[in-house]
């Protein structure tokens, strides 16, 4: 949208920001406009034809017939596939471009991965199956575990829980098993600030008090601040590393060694493990707890292309308090799940178990599957060239976008930047709008909140120097027009199917509620919600 096409037009904009070159139809090209499907249908249309009902519904139905029509849009069937496919349009996705999501990991998901996951003896297995006709896929959960314990250099794994912050409640809840089996009752949690959100907020809802620990002027923990904290009360500390600055932390064994001699555990977030997978065993740092996200560093789908998986890793002092249910192999060769205390298994401290199942078959396949065409080896280059690539994007912008911790020494995985370079007036949420005329997804905005107007980049090892060159050339024509004042800026996007909204209004005051007639407007319009 931003060269001229082969006739020589393209969309200017007028002083409020309006595109002046208007279509009558509301489409540009193939950027298509599309209403709701409210307002497309109507609710005396249908897209079949159907015989009147010869009979009257049962009375066995009673209080549960429909005393009203429904009140949805009738739509035909080719009404209804164009209205979903003109939205997914619209919708940005890693088969586009880069995601550069900072503390999010958004790489590319391998087809081979996925196509793995689908073969029938995976894709169809059913939880409540006799464990006779599954031990290939508790064989796949069994290798799995094996794999993600050499890694971490860790004792065992918990492969039940299902994401990240799930993995750290299964990790505390080890942790409290473990003190209550010593007898002590230690309520405290120390999280420094430079820790990922879930932390503290996964912490207090496991029952624990927060404390925090700052971060020093190069972006790591305080470990004299740390220190001077421990004592009696404290149950752990729950630390990122590498850390949300995109930083490691160097005095990780100090910090685990002074947590250790205090009676303490060390859980380590482990979200950020692609950027030391294969380099760092966080088994050999005194970590005793660490959840890894499958869908960052082992490449099954993110969000939407989930449910995920997060399995934990356990040191030998906790391992004996994992959850319920694991794998493990008999005598005969065969494999089963111990799904139950006292089994004759050496388990009968588990402090429960986290789902009702064992874990999510599809995650485990796709994450199995990359490590076995990755290797050891090309592990060990997954974590260096994500290194490299956010140093890259770093080392480019550094001289446009002030880089709070760049004089530290390299980052890791992600690049963090601050507004503050930029002329007054303009924010970090003005180069994240740009970004979507330029045709790319924002990066992470406003987070670590140790950072001033925000802006933490993660390209991931995915991305090719082509592909980030492309990114870094759009970034800094931004962060120029920034500096120079272009309140153009403050309008954007411009290009994109909706314009920038109040967001804090759309939060506070979203529209989830279709008010009015199908086939006629009746609902509050994106403009009342700050949008246009």
């Amino acid at each position: 949208m931003n060269a001229p096409n082969a006739a020589g037009w393209r969309p200017s904009m007028g002083e409020a920001g309006e595109m002046k070159n208007q279509t009558s139809s509301g489409d540009y090209g193939l950027m298509l406009e599309e209403a709701l499907s409210f307002e497309l249908g109507a609710a005396d249309k249908c897209g079949v034809d159907l015989d009147p009902a010869d009979r009257a519904p049962s009375e066995a139905l009673g209080r549960f017939l429909r005393q009203s029509a429904p009140g949805l849009p009738g739509l035909t069937e080719p009404e209804t596939v164009r209205h979903y496919t003109r939205l997914s349009r619209q919708n940005y996705a890693i088969d586009l471009g880069p995601f550069p999501l900072g503390s999010c990991t958004m790489k590319h998901n391998p087809r081979l991965n996925e196509k793995m996951a689908r073969l029938p003896g995976f894709a169809d297995v059913h939880p409540l199956q006799p464990q006779a006709t599954v031990q290939g896929a508790l064989e796949v959960i069994e290798q799995l575990a094996d794999w993600l314990i050499t890694l971490t250099g860790m004792a065992s794994v918990a492969m039940s829980p299902k994401a990240g912050a799930h993995g750290e409640l299964c990790g505390l809840l080890c942790i409290r098993a473990a003190l209550d089996a010593r007898g002590e009752a230690r309520d405290v949690v120390l999280v420094p600030e430079s820790a990922h959100g879930t932390n503290p907020a996964t912490a207090a809802f496991a029952g624990f008090k927060v404390e925090s620990i700052p971060a020093t002027a190069a972006g790591r923990v305080d470990l004299e601040a740390l220190k001077a904290k421990l004592g009696p009360k404290v149950a752990g500390v729950m630390i990122t590393n590498p850390n949300t600055c995109g930083l490691f932390e160097p005095d990780m064994r100090a910090i685990a060694d002074a947590v250790h001699a205090a009676g303490g555990y060390v859980y380590c977030d482990g979200a950020n493990f692609n950027a030391i997978v294969g380099k760092v065993r966080p088994g050999d740092l005194g970590v005793d707890a660490m959840h890894i996200n499958l869908h960052k560093t082992f490449s099954t789908p993110h969000g939407g292309g989930g449910p995920g998986a997060g399995p934990v890793v356990l040191s030998e002092a906790l391992a004996p308090f994992a959850p319920l249910p694991f794998v493990t192999r008999g005598a005969d060769g065969s494999i089963h799940l111990v799904e139950e205390e006292n089994a004759g298994e050496g388990h009968d401290q588990a402090f429960g178990r986290m789902v009702a199942f064992h874990g999510q078959m599809g995650m485990f396949t796709r994450a199995l599957t990359y490590i076995l065409s990755h290797g050891a080896d090309g592990l060990r280059q997954v974590a260096e060239d994500a290194v490299l690539n956010a140093n890259y994007v770093l080392r480019a912008c550094e001289d446009l976008l002030p880089a709070p911790f760049a004089a530290s020494g390299p980052c890791m995985h992600e690049a963090l930047f601050s507004d503050a370079g930029l002329a007054e007036g303009f924010s970090t949420l003005d180069i994240a709008k740009g970004l979507i005329d330029e045709g790319f997804h924002p990066m992470t905005v406003y987070f670590p909140l140790v950072v001033k107007g925000a802006m933490l980049v993660e390209p991931t090892e995915t991305e090719s120097k082509a592909g980030l060159d492309r990114f870094i050339a759009s970034l800094r024509s931004l962060a120029e027009r920034a500096k120079a004042g272009d309140e153009s800026l403050h309008s954007a996007p411009h290009f994109a199917p909706r314009r920038r909204l109040d967001e804090t209004l759309a939060a506070r005051k979203p529209v989830l509620v279709w008010q009015g007639e199908p086939g006629v407007a009746g609902t509050p319009s994106l403009s009342e919600i700050g949008g246009s």
